[in-house]
């Protein structure tokens, strides 16, 4: 009969305890610096695949400072664009797929 013996038995559970420990912690939350991040990454939109809501996208615009929110679309390039208000200026507003939110210039 073949037999582990004690020691066999010790080491293997050693390694697998050692092996377990060096493995890297879950991150809590999404892994995406884009989203997670507050700076902008680009001054002018994005192109990318884009997969915030409309919804999304007429929130990120309202954290940015601006109101009156209208007229949203997301184009071919995939950003979100439209017109919203701000400092009592209103203009065309866009949200790309980082969500940086940019006001056209």
């Amino acid at each position: 009969m073949n037999r582990l013996s004690p020691l066999c038995i010790a080491a293997a559970l050693f390694v697998s305890g050692a092996v377990h420990a060096q493995a890297p912690a879950a991150k809590d939350g999404p892994g995406n610096n884009a989203v997670n991040n507050e700076q902008k990454n680009s001054a002018a939109p994005v192109a990318g695949r884009n997969s915030f809501t409309e919804g999304q996208a007429k929130s990120a615009i309202e954290k940015a400072g601006y109101s009156d929110i209208s007229e949203l679309k997301k184009d071919d390039d995939g950003v979100w664009r439209g017109k919203a208000s701000k400092g009592g200026t209103a203009g065309a507003i866009s949200v790309d797929f980082q969500g940086n939110v940019n006001a056209a210039k």
